[in-house]
């Protein structure tokens, strides 16, 4: 009879033991889940750092994204990777550069063996929401989310879905505004006679018009960013939750969003985390948008794969005068027809280094050839004052047409205004940028080539004719 028992009291008490270590596990991993902190994104789109008031904007109104700086940590010199919507986002859900994830031009998306990194949020016990514009287009389906609504502010949506979380699982929600890409809205809010004109474009009433136009949904955009964060405060609670408001590339202004200017691929970066982050910080450490996931897959617990190009910069949250990066490496190839003109950058802390691909070619982008009257009508403003102005000349003569290789000291001239590639003296620092230049490339499987036709002097020009804009009228 002994063998009997045996026999029915083994698989009993294995049984049991089973039971409870999926009981035990079970409890474990919910526990866990439940001390990771929440998590909140905000995008927004085509905003460059210089126009947000935390980082010294003094003509732009954004009390919100200002007081998250007062609460948080403020990066001063954080870089997307390339400065078009598509690239910018696909690098940062991959955490790969576009020539290792496979979207390289805008429009383009990452290839389908690439492995999402939201995917490892949900592993851990993450429920994911994205919201509005977070990936480009219908690629925010490809990457996994739970749930994915890509309309336009979908503030309603959002607090519905917030209102249905399990408390008890940690949450990880993406919201991202169009603002402010174009089409810019009529002005509200500003005189475009107060505006700051960069010392990079021409100042002309169309230019601070539009400006204005521009400022007006930069606000929109905050506003946008203060009524998600009431809903994270309501449904989320503050005590451990990280707070993230950044941009996916620069301004469609001349010498911003397609080019590699740090008007282009400088954003602004801000994260809160209370008890963690201490408020009102900055830092200076160079971080690049591939980097963002995985700092919060760190500080979420995750194994972060070996393949990722980006890497956590977690220790800059206890240590904000640590390095991160010490070279920031940017690409753009093309934006469609409109803006076919591969670039290639590497800077440092005080030098930027700029390979124009295809100097031959004219530069241009979807403001410059369609000339809306919602977007670009200001650049027939911008010829008109060329052809009476020698520095208005320069200005524009220089957007379009480019040397081969261009070099900036960062620290004297951080609007990248004179060009020292053919000075001598910099020779050296030339040579070495050169180098690293090259090497990242190679080491990308970059070959520099580009299948979409150019635009070439002597083609024709606009995309529009100048008829299809009407004079634009607006009542202060």
């Amino acid at each position: 009879m002994l063998p009997q028992k045996s026999s029915i009291f083994v698989p009993s008490f294995c049984a049991f033991c089973a039971f409870l270590w999926l009981s035990i596990s079970g409890s474990t991993a919910t526990t866990f889940a439940a001390d990771r902190p929440d998590i909140f994104v905000f995008l927004t789109d085509d905003l460059s750092a210089r126009d947000v008031g935390a980082y010294g904007a003094k003509d732009v109104h954004t009390p919100a994204f200002d007081q998250l700086a007062t609460e948080g940590l403020t990066f001063d010199r954080a870089f997307i990777i390339s400065p078009a919507c598509a690239p910018s986002r696909a690098a940062m859900l991959s955490g790969l550069t576009p020539a290792h994830n496979g979207a390289e031009a805008n429009h383009t998306y990452m290839r389908d063996d690439v492995a999402p990194l939201i995917k490892r949020f949900k592993a851990l016990g993450y429920q994911t929401a994205a919201f509005g514009k977070v990936a480009h287009g219908k690629d925010a389906d490809r990457h996994h989310f739970d749930h994915v609504d890509r309309s336009r502010l979908p503030f309603q949506a959002t607090e519905t879905w917030l209102r249905d979380i399990d408390p008890n699982q940690p949450v990880a929600l993406f919201f991202g505004t169009n603002s402010p890409h174009v089409p810019w809205p009529a002005v509200v809010g500003y005189d475009p006679d107060e505006v700051t004109i960069p010392p990079f474009h021409i100042d002309t009433p169309d230019t601070r018009l539009f400006r204005a136009r521009y400022y007006t949904d930069v606000t929109n955009a905050d506003t946008h960013f203060a009524r998600v964060n009431n809903l994270a405060d309501k449904y989320l609670g503050t005590a451990n939750r990280v707070t993230i408001f950044t941009s996916d590339h620069g301004a469609q202004w001349p010498f911003g969003k397609w080019n590699l200017y740090d008007e282009g691929t400088r954003v602004p970066l801000i994260i809160s985390w209370p008890e963690h982050i201490q408020p009102d910080t900055r830092t200076a450490a160079m971080v690049s948008w591939i980097d963002l996931l995985p700092t919060l897959l760190d500080i979420s617990g995750d194994d972060l794969p070996a393949n990722l190009d980006g890497r956590s910069f977690q220790h800059l949250f206890t240590q904000p005068t640590a390095n991160h990066r010490d070279r920031i490496f940017t690409t753009h190839d093309n934006d469609g027809r409109a803006n076919v003109y591969p670039i290639r950058s590497v800077r440092d802390n005080r030098w930027k280094y700029i390979r124009n691909l295809h100097p031959g070619w004219l530069q241009s982008d979807h403001s410059y050839r369609f000339r809306k009257d919602d977007a670009g009508a200001y650049f027939w403003s911008w010829e008109t004052a060329a052809a009476t102005n020698h520095n208005n000349s320069l200005i524009l003569n220089r957007y379009l047409q480019r040397p081969g290789e261009e070099l900036y000291d960062l620290k004297a001239d951080p609007d990248e205004l004179n060009n020292l590639a053919t000075d001598s003296r910099n020779s050296e620092t030339l040579n070495r940028l050169q180098g690293e230049l090259d090497a990242w490339m190679t080491d990308q499987g970059d070959d520099g080539h580009i299948s979409v036709d150019p635009w070439l002097p002597g083609d024709p020009g606009l995309l529009e004719p100048r008829s299809a804009w009407p004079p634009y009228t607006d009542s202060k």
